[in-house]
């Protein structure tokens, strides 16, 4: 049987080519599909998990104590479980929270509060039961905790690391005494020195002092020595006496209620400056940054230039205000029903608003650390969040369990918060 032949050419001996690979199979589509599916899940799965949170130290510390944080200590008074008018001092050291020492304070009291002054710790007793006087300030070494010295008044620590300490009660007038923070030894002092007394802040304390003698008769100390400075009658020209006066941006700042009046003295001098007369009696004065905040009457906020006393803008929408950055950070001069209060920043020199930071409790940064603000989170904890002043920004940080929202400022970016048993556990905020 003979039919149409194809010809498949010579013959050859030799090695068999090496066969072409097979074309893939449809299924082999299929597994690449899958594979893409599960890698695509595994990323929404591990973006839904939280990052593990930085490991955190807990702060023994009970509901009722006193606390003190530094740089590199925490400082918590605790009462005596068997004696609560006696205090227990405990020192631990930041960041890792060990233990440094524990001591008694040897006196008893009511209401109690910490201070540091360079190596040493004041520990101020007020209604201090007999015989010891009102108030009482104690003194122990910051790095053992030993007992140093004690003596009657409130501590405030002077620009060089001196402790002014400030006696006299209720109608009393007020006695001051400067000493030596390591030994209790007396630089200077004044008995009777006036009837209350403002302070003027630099950067590294208080530098000078204004004693208010009454009647108008003002005087200006060097606080690091004592030195009077300049001494003045500032009795309003139509008689009488300002119902306050006060430090505020390196002025001595006069107020009286009718008529409506601030009159600013330079502080060394106490040269007058300007004077502004307003519509409607003053409620307060503060330091805004570059301006002079004042309120009137229970409404209006005003903005003055302290050179000149000119108002540079007015406003009845804000409340108190905070000088950070360059900006103003306030809140609504009403309140919210339900707190915290949605924070905004303003201009300054013009009062115009410049960004919302929402609802916020600060938490005051250091100089270096960030401004941060807490608030409750609705299924337990906090939410931490960092404010951006100048960008007029928010950035949320993270949500601390088993916290009760009473986080105090920032130290070296650690944030210590309050738990429910009373201890403080610290959470590292990020740079």
């Amino acid at each position: 049987m003979t039919g149409p032949v194809i010809d498949l050419g010579e013959l050859r001996h030799g090695p068999d080519p090496v066969p072409l690979p097979r074309p893939p199979r449809a299924v082999g589509r299929q597994l690449r599909c899958a594979l893409v599916l599960l890698l695509v899940l595994a990323t929404l799965v591990s973006a839904a998990v939280p990052p593990p949170r930085p490991a955190t130290v807990t702060l023994p510390a009970q509901v009722a104590a006193e606390t003190l944080f530094t740089a590199d200590l925490f400082v918590v008074l605790d009462p005596d479980p068997e004696q609560p008018t006696r205090r227990r001092m405990s020192a631990f050291r930041l960041p890792d929270g060990g233990s440094l020492w524990q001591t008694a304070v040897p006196v008893q009291g009511r209401n109690w509060e910490i201070t540091a002054a360079g190596d040493t710790l004041m520990v101020t007793v007020h209604e201090v039961l007999p015989p010891e006087p009102s108030v009482l300030s104690l003194a122990f070494d910051r790095g053992t905790g030993a007992y140093r010295w004690q003596q009657p008044g409130h501590p405030t620590v002077l620009a060089d690391g001196t402790v002014l300490l400030q006696s006299g009660a209720d109608e009393e007038p007020v006695s001051l005494r400067a000493v030596d923070a390591c030994c209790g030894a007396v630089r200077w002092q004044l008995a009777d020195a006036a009837e209350y007394v403002s302070f003027r802040h630099d950067a590294r304390g208080v530098d000078r002092l204004v004693l208010h003698r009454g009647k108008g008769l003002t005087e200006v100390r060097d606080a690091i020595t004592g030195v009077a400075l300049a001494r003045a009658d500032l009795r309003p020209p139509e008689g009488g006496s300002y119902e306050s006066v006060q430090v505020v941006n390196g002025l001595l700042l006069a107020s009286q209620r009718a008529p409506a009046t601030i009159t600013a003295y330079g502080l060394d001098r106490l040269d007058r400056r300007w004077s502004t007369t307003m519509t409607d009696p003053i409620d307060f004065i503060d330091d805004c940054g570059p301006v002079v905040c004042a309120r009137r009457n229970g409404a209006e906020l005003w903005g003055l230039d302290p050179a000149t006393g000119q108002v540079r803008w007015s406003s009845d929408r804000w409340a108190w205000m905070i000088p950070l950055e360059g900006r103003l950070v306030s809140t609504a001069a009403r309140p919210v029903v339900v707190p915290p209060q949605p924070l905004v920043v303003l201009d300054p020199m013009t009062g115009r608003e410049l960004a919302e930071l929402g609802r916020w409790e600060l938490a005051q940064g250091g100089p270096d650390g960030p401004l941060v603000g807490v608030r409750l989170h609705p299924d337990g904890g906090v939410v931490v969040a960092e404010l951006d002043v100048r960008a007029g920004k928010t950035r949320v940080l993270d949500v601390l369990p088993d916290v009760t929202g009473n986080c105090q400022s920032i130290v070296g970016f650690l944030l210590p918060c309050q738990l429910v048993d009373g201890s403080y556990r610290l959470f590292r905020v990020p740079r």
